[in-house]
């Protein structure tokens, strides 16, 4: 087949993608990624076919302004305000972005769509070129289940009809947000109105849209009210090149003591990321640990370090987190598979989003410490998660365990087969 993926956000939202087309290519497809302009040598470096996004929104996100709304949506009624803030400042944004998958979708020619919810025009380009789609995620956010609410809402235990309401809000504030641009899109390229309530889970005609997750099962279970079309495949990971090598640096310092502490928050270390180093070095000299300070594109500033913090720029996950005691980071969905795949404690410190929830999980699989809410952050509350992950046995058995059943899926294939699966029908 000829399938065209098409994914929007930072490199968490990117990843998993490429390592998908990678195993559809091993499968004998043929695959175009598209996604922001950014992340075109990543794609092509990995032998896939890149197809073009501009790079709008994601600069707007990473943007003083997008982070300052984006900063504080760790609950429900933050991320609907949120929402709403970005989706007016980024209107002709979106409006470039539909345009330009299109484009891509066009020039790919695909036999099939597979789509991140954030590219919300992968369904009605698919109705376009009169093929079938699927939606990938990484996280279980839209399909409505009784058995627990929606990842942004508050766990109450109020029962199913509870659950439900929280999925269907969610739904409709997604349709909400994107109608209008999937309304003009549609009368442009001459389809139907959709009908009144559809929304991103079904087809114009009604027909349920197949669903991939891209975590695993051990770490966050699939509904047993789920349809036979929804599935969660396990993680979607991608090793690093086998050409990369550690900085001397860096393997002088892991082989000078005891495995250290890796902290590093991804490309969101918040407006003053000054402040954040500052509280990661004074915890782990509180805590009496040695420490891999992570800058990557959040722009971190330690200044002078002791000779038990080590500043790096980026490695390589599935090379320096095997290497660790443990792990603390901002709770991105890739950055959490990665430290549970290889077993290691972890401590979450959320900015928004899913980060929340993904600190939730890691607590409640007894794998970390209660998460730490960015704006709480503190060096005496981080000195003492990573002093409870260092030593509470527990915790670490726990992280191990996990790690080895995650080591054992394989969530490419899987979703390669589930894929396979429904083309065919």
């Amino acid at each position: 087949m000829n399938i065209f993926i098409v994914t929007l956000g930072t490199l968490g939202d990117v990843q998993p993608y490429v390592a998908l087309g990678k195993g559809l290519k091993a499968a004998g497809h043929r695959v175009t990624l598209c996604t922001s302009s950014s992340f075109e040598s990543f794609i092509t470096g990995h032998g896939l076919i890149y197809g073009y996004l501009n790079n709008d929104l994601v600069d707007l996100a990473r943007s003083d302004v997008g982070r300052a709304i984006l900063e504080n949506a760790n609950n429900v009624f933050k991320i609907i305000t949120a929402t709403i803030k970005m989706t007016r400042l980024s209107a002709p944004m979106q409006r470039a972005m539909l345009k330009d998958s299109w484009e891509a979708a066009k020039n790919a020619d695909p036999d099939l769509i597979i789509f991140h919810p954030l590219a919300f025009g992968g369904p009605h380009i698919a109705e376009k070129l009169g093929v079938p789609c699927i939606l990938a995620i990484p996280l279980p956010m839209l399909v409505p289940t009784a058995e627990l609410p929606n990842f942004g809402f508050p766990a109450w235990r109020l029962g199913r009809w509870y659950n439900r309401a929280t999925h269907a809000v969610a739904l409709k504030t997604m349709n909400l947000v994107t109608r209008g641009f999937v309304k003009q899109w549609r009368r442009e390229q001459v389809l139907p109105p959709l009908p009144r309530g559809s929304d991103i889970l079904d087809t114009r005609t009604g027909a349920p849209i197949p669903v991939m997750h891209c975590y695993s099962a051990h770490v966050g279970p699939a509904p047993s009210d789920w349809p036979e079309s929804v599935t969660v495949t396990g993680y979607w990971f991608l090793d690093r090149p086998g050409a990369w090598r550690p900085p001397p640096e860096l393997t002088a310092f892991l082989d000078a003591g005891d495995p250290p502490v890796y902290i590093g928050f991804g490309s969101i270390a918040g407006r003053n990321p000054a402040r954040v180093a500052r509280i990661a070095v004074d915890a782990l000299a509180r805590a009496g640990a040695r420490g891999i300070l992570a800058t990557g594109w959040g722009g971190l500033e330690p200044g002078d370090l002791p000779e038990t913090v080590l500043q790096i720029d980026h490695a390589p996950h599935d090379w320096l987190f095997p290497r660790m005691a443990g792990v603390v980071h901002h709770g991105g969905a890739g950055t959490t598979a990665a430290g549970l795949r290889h077993g290691k404690p972890t401590i979450i410190c959320p900015f928004f989003g899913d980060q929340p929830f993904w600190g939730a999980r890691v607590y409640a699989l007894g794998v970390g410490a209660r998460p730490i809410l960015q704006k709480k952050l503190t060096a005496e509350n981080l000195a003492a998660a990573i002093r409870e992950i260092m030593r509470n046995p527990a915790i670490r058995q726990n992280a191990e365990e996990l790690g080895e059943k995650i080591r054992a899926e394989d969530g490419v294939g899987n979703a390669v087969e589930f894929i396979g699966k429904h083309a065919a029908r």
